[in-house]
């Protein structure tokens, strides 16, 4: 048996179960032993009846006295009990739609139970206990490993067939850490590592099997990124030489916040030394990250570079276009706009133009990764909303760029002569996109270069998030990013009041919703997230259209009630939320499609109905919708669940409006993996570790990385080959990250 032998060739693996165990990820053998146990259950010790402590899982060996009695309580409803006994007490074991059990258990004969014990000596009894004959003990006297599961797939069946994998291949599995870090850090070899995690001697080696696998998942992570950020700081850039910020502060209607001065300055550095910017812009709602942006987008076309900015949504892309488009134009920039609802006409217009380097800056949507979209000279890709747009479309859109080392001659005709002086610039960024046809022969230039060989230019990465992320986290998912952090709200902007109540308050609410309206303003209305479940999508789908017919028919009749959901078309939902932002909808009904949308400055009330069923982040992302405009804002949280723990979970947003430490509290309460699911951000899922737990071995990790990295910067040393091995493996579903 080998590493990549298919779990079919096991004994008692047929199709229907392979194809049951394939819903957990597991095809061969290897993947087999790389599944983690989610929890042990210790059988090594044995407890007589009246000895035994209640409330915690023991093994006890007694006697069955009697015949099990089956009952039948209702339909779907059988109970089996049975008296057992040994030398001092007995005990009543009940089983719940167990009926085997009366068959199984033979009055006479001596069994060893497993489970909590509850009651006095007086009467002790165990639920639903597992068992076996004591003269035919396999798990008695071990620490048992416990399997996530699945329909069809038993935890006995598991651990029985990574018995056998473990038997058979654990010494197969290659030590992916060299031998002087394994001495440095105190690790466990790998083989060690491999059974111990699933059959542990006892729990000091379950201890060190963990600590090497949580370091060594960490560790190869680091290494990972380190050699993607490598790779993306490797090689040229181009250089935006230095200039005066000033002249871009002249443009902005207001004046930047120290952080806003701050940031840019590390863009600028960045953008001028000849090497690709990789930097993600992490900073609250509303504390001006666009501006970064804009200026990063100024610098390109200051040095005869374009700019490209890619929007989670239409409406986003539309209202940056239009923002962007007013600010810069004064400085001769044109901004352009591509999403995919745009017809095939204007579409083409515009990809004639990119490529014709006739637009400056081009806001858009996922369209820009898509059709034949060339740019002339791309020069800056920026990605608004990282959570939306991962690691692979990053990639994908500066891929975009193909463009070579071409003279500076070039650029300087791109911001005079070659531009096209006739072309009509574009208007409010939408409409009216340039069509010139000149070219300057930069194209004709642009492929016999490549044709030559000349080095590529890789343009420079700006992204920006507005969902503060744990330090903890950060280190992680943005591991391959240098981060900037713009820690400053502009001065004069009124905080959002956050309340919460519960539903006897609810008329009370309606009332305030129609004071905000009475006064001119507009509230949204947020119901929970549609699932991905059909059924259960199904079923939130109906909740929330009944909702939202319920309060345009019973409580606002004479108000207008606009629904935006996850289901609907994108041109009826970008409908309805650019009428809202018109005005046209007073009140807008939505799913958290609303988190991540239009800037409605008008709004200044949003309502979250079953906010419990919500992340903190998340919940502060919501809240971020409002607040925007000169008017107060309100963000009311409902829920009726009155458990202390989510209480105490709302309350922190009631008292805090700093994205971080909402951030910091989310983590704690929800996990990484809740906090940030890798669909999201496109990076490998941690199997071992815990960021919570973990920190202290993520720092080892880290250094130890970078130090391993310094030394021998592609890993292309004999004696790390198996570590740079696994690191294509870990990134396997992500293999453009490291072409």
């Amino acid at each position: 048996m080998e590493l990549n032998t298919p779990l079919t060739a096991l004994p008692g693996v047929g199709p229907a179960r392979a194809r049951s165990l394939e819903k957990l990820g597991l095809r061969t053998v290897g993947d087999l032993l790389g599944y983690y146990p989610r929890d042990y259950e210790d059988r090594t010790k044995r407890y007589a009846i009246a000895q035994a402590p209640a409330d915690t899982p023991v093994c006890v060996s007694a006697m069955v006295a009697e015949m099990p009695r089956l009952s039948r309580i209702r339909k779907g409803l059988e109970l089996t009990r049975v008296k057992v006994v040994d030398g001092s007490a007995a005990m009543t074991l009940t089983f719940f739609n167990q009926s085997y059990v009366r068959d199984a258990l033979v009055p006479g004969q001596e069994y060893i139970f497993y489970g909590r014990v509850e009651g006095d000596r007086g009467g002790r009894q165990m639920t639903n206990p597992v068992f076996e004959r004591e003269d035919r003990a396999r798990f008695t006297g071990r620490i048992l490993p416990v399997y996530p599961l699945t329909a069809g797939v038993s935890n006995n069946l598991l651990a029985g067939l990574a018995q056998r994998a473990v038997e058979e291949c654990a010494c197969q599995v290659a030590e992916t850490l060299p031998a002087d870090l394994l001495e440095a850090h105190d690790l466990a070899p790998a083989e060690f590592s491999c059974r111990s995690i699933h059959f542990p001697q006892d729990f000091d080696a379950l201890a060190r099997a963990k600590r090497r696998l949580v370091f060594e998942e960490l560790f190869t992570l680091s290494a990972g990124l380190a050699l993607l950020r490598q790779r993306r700081s490797g090689g040229e850039g181009p250089a935006f030489p230095a200039c005066d910020p000033a002249d871009f502060y002249a443009l902005l209607p207001f004046a930047p916040t120290e952080a806003q001065r701050r940031t840019i300055s590390e863009c600028a550095a960045d953008l001028a030394s000849g090497r690709p910017m990789n930097r993600l812009v992490q900073g609250d709602v509303g504390s001006g990250k666009t501006a970064v942006a804009a200026a990063c987008a100024w610098m390109a076309f200051r040095s005869g570079w374009q700019a490209a900015m890619m929007a989670p949504t239409e409406i986003l892309a539309e209202q940056h276009c239009r923002s962007l488009s007013a600010l810069l134009a004064p400085a001769g920039m044109r901004v352009g706009l591509l999403t995919g609802s745009m017809r095939a006409g204007e579409k083409k217009r515009v990809y004639a133009a990119l490529e014709a380097g006739e637009i400056d800056f081009v806001v858009g949507t996922h369209a820009l990764l898509s059709g034949p979209v060339a740019f002339r000279r791309l020069g800056l890709v920026v990605a608004d909303e990282q959570h939306r747009f991962g690691v692979e479309q990053r990639a994908a859109l500066a891929a975009k760029a193909n463009t070579p080392d071409c003279p500076p001659e070039a650029g300087r005709r791109l911001c005079g002569e070659g531009r096209g002086d006739s072309v009509p610039p574009a208007a409010n960024g939408m409409d009216g996109v340039p069509t010139a046809a000149c070219r300057c022969g930069e194209v004709e230039q642009r492929a016999a270069l490549a044709a030559k060989g000349e080095k590529k230019i890789r343009p420079h990465v700006l992204v920006m998030s507005a969902t503060p992320i744990p330090r903890t986290l950060a280190l992680i998912i943005y591991g391959d990013l240098d981060v900037s952090v713009i820690d400053q709200l502009p001065p004069g902007r009124l905080p959002v009041k956050t309340v919460l109540v519960g539903e006897s308050k609810r008329q009370r609410m309606y009332g305030f919703v129609r004071e905000q309206i009475r006064q001119g303003r507009q509230a949204y209305i947020v119901c929970p997230a549609i699932e991905t479940d059909p059924e259960s999508a199904a079923a939130d789908l109906k909740r929330v259209v009944e909702y939202a017919e319920g309060l345009q028919k019973q409580v606002f009749p004479d108000l207008r009630v606009g629904l935006v959901h996850g289901r609907m078309k994108a041109k009826d939902k970008e409908a309805a939320m650019a009428a809202f932002a018109r005005g046209e909808t007073h009140i807008l009904v939505s799913t958290t499609v609303v988190e991540v949308g239009v800037d409605v400055a008008n709004a200044t009330l949003m309502i979250v109905e079953n906010a419990d069923r919500y992340g903190l982040s998340q919940l502060h992302q919501l809240r971020g919708r409002v607040g925007r405009g000169e008017h107060q804002s309100w963000c009311v949280l409902v829920s009726d669940n009155r458990s202390p723990e989510t209480r105490a979970r709302l309350k922190v947003l009631v008292d805090t409006a700093d994205g971080f430490r909402i951030a910091e509290e989310d983590l704690k309460l929800r996990g990484p993996g809740d906090f940030f699911g890798r669909r999201q951000h496109g990076l490998p899922a941690l199997r071992m570790a815990d960021l919570n737990t973990d920190t202290r071995v993520l720092k080892e990790a880290r250094d130890a990385a970078a130090a391993l990295l310094s030394a021998d910067p592609d890993l292309s040393r004999p004696e790390h080959r198996p570590l740079l091995e696994k690191v294509r493996r870990l990134f396997q579903e992500n293999p453009d990250m490291f072409n």
